[in-house]
């Protein structure tokens, strides 16, 4: 019988900064850095509303402002609108596979792109993003539960969804997607996947992270309704309170 090496965790947070999602606003950022992150840890943070990135466990603790509201979708209650069999319609050439995070001269190249079709369109901050980079962000800490699914249209790599799978459920860490194929909606077609994919395991919630109804690049998640969103900031040792959204 083997043994689990014990996570290593460092904790910080960040000074007050302007906030990356209201102009007006200052954010404050908990910080837990995990090494050999065990899947029931990071279960539980995720649950809790915690974000990863690599090997960074991240949460907002802002005293005067609450904007920001970890949310997710009950797939035991959604059901797919009109829209979304579209979007299913659009894509049933789409090819998919799930594996773990890797990167490639591709993913590299299809992150830039993305990233610059973004600036352009919102005015987003482009930093020109190395494989080290990429590999600390999106490769590293993914441990056994951290996967990525790539999605192929005419063999050409389209888009790279990067996700947590969980005891209850799936965490949406971060997608991007070739702008030349706006057209198939592969953003809405990757959360209508996750949805799919947790119903056909019998898992009953996606993470999609932090919704901000002022945010454009965040008010988004508004759309996938009914949902739950987060009241309070609990510890380890503590129940999150998640409230249904319905209106």
């Amino acid at each position: 019988m083997t043994s689990r090496i014990a996570p290593k965790i460092i904790e910080f947070s960040t000074l007050p900064n302007e906030c990356s999602y209201l102009k007006d606003r200052f954010s404050i950022m908990q910080y837990k850095y995990i090494e050999n992150c065990s899947s029931l840890l990071n279960d539980e943070l995720v649950q809790r509303g915690w974000r990863r990135f690599g090997r960074y466990y991240s949460r907002p603790q802002c005293k005067e402002c609450h904007e920001c509201k970890s949310l997710r979708i009950d797939t035991k209650i959604f059901s797919f609108s009109k829209n979304a069999k579209r979007t299913f319609k659009k894509n049933k050439n789409t090819l998919f596979t799930v594996q773990e995070p890797t990167i490639t001269s591709e993913h590299i190249s299809l992150y830039e792109k993305y990233h610059k079709h973004m600036q352009d369109k919102k005015g987003w901050k482009n930093y020109k993003i190395t494989p080290n980079n990429y590999h600390e962000l999106y490769v590293a800490g993914a441990e056994k539960f951290g996967k990525e699914i790539l999605y192929y249209i005419d063999n050409k790599l389209v888009g790279v969804d990067l996700v947590d799978f969980l005891d209850d459920g799936i965490s949406s860490i971060y997608f991007f997607y070739d702008p030349n194929f706006a057209d198939f909606s592969l953003g809405r077609y990757s959360i209508y996947m996750q949805i799919q994919l947790a119903k056909n395991f019998g898992l009953r919630w996606i993470y999609l992270g932090y919704y901000v109804k002022n945010c454009p690049s965040l008010n988004y998640k508004d759309r996938y309704r009914p949902y739950e969103t987060m009241r309070n900031n609990a510890t380890l040792d503590e129940v999150a309170d998640w409230e249904i959204e319905l209106e």
